[in-house]
């Protein structure tokens, strides 16, 4: 499955451009069918080898394998900008890092990049078939747009999130924040540390505390045995991250 590419997209809200590759689902060409859409960050590490920064995800064979088990959807992989990626990918400064562009990036995926998915391709555009997916600094700036921008996405996977950045603040924003109708992928690996495994379980308790809860299939969380934090780990979690996100509820 060879992506669509449409090199140097414009965002208007950051002042800069990027690449941006879109995977359609197997059956896109054979009939008139609408599908979800799920907004990867990072994209250039789905699965070119050439861009990836050590080693893709396989994002091509992933979507096929689901695609045999009946689940399909467009996965828009958007590339990041090198220099600006830590900036863009946090909601909030940090004050060793800087950074806390987050809004301004989500202001481009929603008001310039999805306009242009939903006006090209068959998208189911509403929030329920929205997803927005990412790890690490990725990972943060999907679970920060799952609530920070409810409007346009139902649901966030998010892989070995960076929530130490910004000295914890996404913590205090999700407490005081209205938590939306949708559904949340969390995951980490165990041997990503000790501090990243207590800060993905902490907020694994504050996502269930605030109504989000496997039984009534709005979160997920999994903890990957001897997993570290890296591509080749997220490349083996990300099968079972679309499926939550895009699956049936």
């Amino acid at each position: 499955m060879t992506p669509r590419t449409f090199a140097n997209v414009w965002s208007p809200q950051l002042r800069n451009r990027r690449d941006v590759d879109v995977y359609l689902p197997p059956s896109y060409s054979a009939g008139r069918d609408r599908y979800p859409v799920v907004y990867v960050q990072d994209g250039q590490n789905l699965s070119d080898p050439d861009t990836a920064f050590a080693g893709t995800w396989e994002m091509d064979t992933t979507l096929e394998r689901l695609a045999e088990r009946g689940t399909e959807a467009i996965v828009v992989g958007v590339h990041h900008t090198g220099a600006g990626r830590l900036a863009e990918y946090s909601p909030f400064p940090d004050r060793r890092h800087g950074g806390g562009d987050g809004d301004t990036y989500l202001a481009f995926l929603v008001d310039t990049l999805k306009p242009r998915v939903d006006r090209l391709f068959r998208t189911r555009p509403g929030r329920e078939s929205t997803a927005i997916l990412g790890s690490s600094m990725g990972g943060l700036i999907s679970l920060y747009a799952f609530f920070r921008q409810a409007a346009t996405f139902g649901s966030g996977a998010v892989m070995s999130p960076s929530l130490w950045f910004g000295q914890g603040r996404i913590f205090e924003f999700i407490q005081s924040a209205k938590v939306p109708r949708g559904r949340i992928y969390l995951d980490v690996g165990t041997h990503e540390g000790v501090a990243t495994l207590r800060d993905a379980r902490r907020l694994a308790r504050l996502l269930t505390r605030k109504g989000l809860r496997r039984k009534n299939g709005s979160l997920q969380y999994v903890e990957d045995a001897g997993g570290r934090h890296g591509e080749a780990d997220w490349a083996r979690r990300v099968e079972g991250a679309l499926e939550f996100v895009i699956g049936a509820p």
